[in-house]
């Protein structure tokens, strides 16, 4: 990225000009500002911000930096002239605010040997510095050419090094070839902070040229169908009416609509608004001999135990197109432990390998049961779902478990007709400490029996998987907005948020949780993330992992397998195609990323061509956003096949390409 070096400029002044740039640098030595008023700039924006302050004897720069890194500064630099103490002191204040903190060495008078250079580039990384940046005066090209060898085996975004004076000039660019994060360039000529310095618009032209960023309207996210296929079926089951605000239809929830239509409810959609008049469902009491579920997965799931309890006759489930080459993992098992009955039709299906369609043959019977949850959350949902209407209390121990959020969504979506179920969840020291729930080993659902669902009244959240593109693309490639997420949200795909504020980028809300949300494109950083329990993010964070430089590892491969297609494969394949180095070993995709800077001086944007979706929304979403970054257009076989969670997605991408 350019990184603008600002100057002599007061506080308003330098919000005109951040509103022009995408990253600066402010010379807080050199700018008539206060500390109120530094803590206010560097709160106050999302473009990228460097608080530099240059020594002297009567420097008050560890009280000027430590306001920028409480207003939020991204980087912090310091240069290794500091006194110890200072050092100390800026180094710690920036692990407590989140800063990063970059050590720099200047020398105004030549190049060293690269020995020397080397040695510097060591002690920098010893004081502290997660950024080095090494900065020295060119007489020559050879010390163009030894400052260039300093990033020989260097992590990537992890140096920033390059040469002063006329000779110097052109290793300020080169330098973003060879992988520093940022490279800097002043406003003006006039402005310039050193010599050899490019203005921000002769840098822009030679590194962009006719590069495309975009800048994106505010965009409003659909109701989440994780949400919204739960309460449907909540509903359904209710005695007397409920509405469910928010509703936005989508291939998936018009399934659920059209399973509780043949449960026996009756359905009407206003507006944005779903009226469902439920049947006071019991145990045993529906006579159903058959019962759709569309494409969805978690339909299929969740009606299996629901028929088992409500339905007095054997129903035979059946799904179209992807559904039927999904097996239902451990379904046969973990049914059987409550009595329940299994027949697949698929000639010579093994009961481990349960695909629709197939019949059901209850009742369910209540009790105790231990389960695997290694298989998901979906079936099991289905058992928080049927099981309060047995006759009888039941307990669900599930060791394992994958998608645990989705099992808590079941729980909140339930409680809010009526439904109650306790919990306790056992994992280790970190998962006690932090709430981290990738480290659950185990949770037990204690289930009164004899309940009824109550008709209910709410707005149905939004959709944080179908944001997912769009706040990865800000990300990458300039500046969304999105609206309707609540950043309170029990959806497992929130943990994007985190998973891009891992990978670098600015991220903020307005208001209180439910504001609009910004993103914008910042210097990124290679990551690991644990996907075990949100398997939807997974294409679009290997998009994202592929414009970040080094090598990021995403585990929850194995997840994959049995989605809409093989995902895992269909990814590999995906980032193969496009020229990305990407390989699996069991659980862990391992991907070899570039940022967008260097690719676009290297020329090695992601290769262009014909792709196949494989009939999976998740790839045409992936492969959308992958196309911002490409040589030449992407051309996906099959783009119908995201109605099935986000109907309006694609005009909603056409407003990022026609952004600018």
């Amino acid at each position: 990225m350019i990184c603008t070096s600002i100057q002599n400029k007061e506080f308003v002044q330098i919000l005109e000009i951040l509103k022009t740039v995408e990253m600066a640098e402010i010379r807080l030595d050199r700018c008539p500002l206060d500390e109120k008023e530094i803590e206010e700039l560097f709160s106050c924006t999302d473009v990228p911000l460097i608080a530099t302050c240059r020594l002297d004897e009567e420097s008050q720069a560890p009280e000027l930096l430590e306001a920028a890194i409480r207003g939020g500064a991204k980087y912090v630099d310091l240069e290794m002239e500091a006194p110890a103490a200072v050092g100390r002191r800026i180094k710690n204040a920036c692990r407590q605010w989140g800063s990063i903190l970059i050590r720099s060495y200047h020398n105004f008078d030549g190049t060293p040997s690269l020995p020397i250079l080397q040695s510097t580039l060591e002690r920098a990384r010893q004081f502290g510095g997660e950024i080095v940046k090494i900065v020295t005066t060119a007489h020559s090209e050879a010390d163009n050419a030894t400052i260039a060898k300093l990033y020989d085996g260097v992590a990537p975004g992890s140096l920033i090094a390059f040469c002063m004076g006329e000779e110097g000039h052109p290793s300020r660019l080169e330098a973003l070839r060879k992988g520093a994060p940022f490279s800097y360039a002043c406003l003006s000529e006039e402005e310039a902070t050193a010599p050899g310095q490019w203005t921000s618009a002769q840098m822009k032209e030679a590194v962009y040229g006719n590069f495309r960023f975009i800048k994106s309207p505010a965009l409003q996210m659909p109701s989440s169908k994780s949400f919204a296929q739960r309460a449907i079926l909540a509903a359904a089951l209710a005695d007397g009416v409920s509405i469910l605000g928010g509703y936005s239809p989508c291939g998936d929830n018009e399934s659920a609509i059209g399973a509780a239509k043949a449960l026996g409810a009756k359905v009407e959609n206003t507006g944005n608004n779903l009226r469902i008049k439920g049947i006071g469902a019991s145990p045993e009491s529906l006579p159903l001999n058959e019962l759709s579920c569309g494409e969805s997965g978690l339909l299929a799931r969740m009606m299996i135990p629901l028929l088992s309890c409500i339905s007095e006759n054997p129903t035979r489930v059946v799904g179209e197109k992807t559904l039927l080459n999904r097996p239902l993992a451990d379904a046969h098992d973990i049914m059987a432990a409550f009595g329940v009955r299994l027949y697949p039709e698929s000639s010579g299906a093994r009961k481990n390998d349960c695909r629709l369609p197939l019949t059901v043959t209850g009742p369910i019977i209540p009790g105790r049961a231990d389960i695997s949850g290694k298989g998901g959350s979906q079936l099991i949902s289905g058992l928080l779902a049927a099981l309060p209407l047995a006759r009888e209390k039941s307990t669900l121990y599930v060791h394992e478990p994958k998608s645990l959020p989705y099992l808590f969504i079941t729980v909140d979506v339930l409680k809010r007709f009526g439904i109650k179920i306790g919990s306790e969840m056992e994992g280790d020291q970190d998962f006690m400490e932090n709430q981290d729930w990738s480290k659950c080993s185990s949770v037990n659902f204690r289930i009164p029996g004899g309940q009824r669902y109550k008709p209910a009244s709410f707005d149905i959240e939004a959709d944080w998987s179908g944001a997912a593109p769009f706040l990865t693309a800000g990300a990458i490639f300039g500046e969304t907005e999105v609206l309707g997420l609540d950043t309170g949200s029990l959806q497992a795909d929130i943990s994007m948020m985190d998973i891009l504020l891992d990978a670098g980028a600015s991220i903020s809300q307005e208001g209180d949780g439910t504001g609009p949300i910004h993103v914008q494109r910042a210097p990124l950083n290679a990551f690991h993330t644990d996907l075990n329990n949100c398997p939807d993010l997974f294409p679009m964070v290997a998009v994202l992992a592929a414009f970040c430089p080094g090598e990021s590892k995403i585990l929850g491969v194995e997840r994959l397998r049995h989605k809409e297609t093989d995902r895992a494969a269909a990814i590999e394949g995906m980032l193969q195609k496009m020229g990305v180095p990407v390989s699996i070993v069991e659980d862990e995709m391992t991907i070899q990323g570039m940022g967008l800077t260097q690719r676009i001086l290297c020329g090695k944007l992601l290769r262009g061509g014909a792709f196949s979706s494989f009939g999976d929304h998740r790839m045409v979403m992936a492969l959308k956003v992958a196309s911002l970054g490409a040589s030449e257009p992407i051309i996906i076989d099959d783009e119908a096949c995201v109605a099935k969670s986000f109907p309006g997605f694609v005009p909603n991408f056409d407003k990022l390409t026609n952004s600018n």
